[in-house]
């Protein structure tokens, strides 16, 4: 029964010691938010190059727009401010024709459209930050030939 009351004694001493140091240790804290994790003003503004559509799908009808961007990341990040974030991160808003809606393309693989009439087009690339303020831009236009239609 000793024993039992001696690990007792020693687990709850244990315990309000753990309490005691947390309380102190958040008390020393209280008031000091992080430092938040800031680009360099020296760096250069994050953009994307967006290269024209590939020409050999482009005259099946396909439309691959290869892209890149500058000093961000892309990544399937959403919602969290940008200086959350260790380094510049986003994703990309993608619109065809002036439509109101775009989609989120969220990789470094080539931005693909299929289906398209025949015609001219034009995408609209937005780089935007995970708060989804867009950062920089680009339109590409094309024209799917009247023979390499999608449809």
């Amino acid at each position: 029964m000793n024993t039992i009351l001696a690990y007792a004694a020693r687990s709850a001493l244990s315990l309000a010691v753990a309490l005691a140091c947390s309380a102190e240790a958040r008390a020393a804290h209280d008031g000091h938010e992080p430092v938040p994790i800031a680009v360099a003003a020296s760096q250069p503004p994050a953009r994307v190059v967006a290269d024209a559509p590939l020409p050999g799908p482009l005259a099946r009808g396909a439309v691959i727009i290869p892209f890149r961007t500058e000093n961000l990341r892309i990544v399937p990040a959403f919602g969290i401010a940008p200086s959350d974030a260790l380094s510049p991160i986003g994703h990309l808003h993608v619109s065809l024709d002036g439509a109101p809606w775009v989609w989120a393309h969220t990789s470094n693989d080539p931005v693909i459209i299929n289906g398209l009439p025949p015609g001219p087009h034009r995408v609209l690339i937005e780089l935007a930050d995970p708060a989804h303020k867009v950062i920089h831009s680009q339109t590409v236009s094309f024209e799917i030939p009247q023979t390499g239609s999608g449809r």
